[in-house]
């Protein structure tokens, strides 16, 4: 199933035979103080910069209703995002209670936020919307 959208995603888990949990890492874009004016004008045109894993949060697919549900919630927070990246695994909670495959999971993921190697992440923009991010 191509995921085109943030309900392909939740269709798509729910599907699974397996109960799955979404992992949710919620993501700042900005430029280091020390970066050119030209970096800082593309990043103003919503080009470049770099992102800072602010936030992470772990779903099943049953705990959300919708994209707008989600960002709803992270309003909560307090938390300015601009990217969400999404993965999914095996719901493992009835087996292990205080689930370290998770924290593990989040671990990795902010790794790979941290130094660009996102491929295998899906990532939405703060309206639901699919985003591809290209090489540097």
């Amino acid at each position: 199933m191509d995921i085109t959208c943030f309900n392909d995603l939740l269709q798509a888990a729910r599907q699974q035979p397996e109960p799955q949990r979404l992992l949710f890492v919620f993501a700042s874009s900005g430029v280091p103080d020390d970066a050119t004016a030209a970096q800082k004008a593309s990043h103003a045109r919503g080009e470049g910069g770099e992102l800072t894993p602010l936030l992470c949060v772990d779903k099943t697919p049953a705990e959300i209703t919708d994209f707008a549900a989600l960002v709803q919630e992270s309003r909560q927070t307090g938390q300015d995002w601009q990217v969400v990246f999404v993965a999914a695994m095996a719901d493992q909670t009835a087996f292990l209670p205080d689930n370290k495959d998770v924290d593990q999971a989040f671990q990795r993921m902010t790794q790979m936020i941290k130094y660009g190697t996102i491929g295998s992440l899906l990532a939405f923009d703060r309206q639901g919307d699919p985003l591809m991010f290209g090489a540097a």
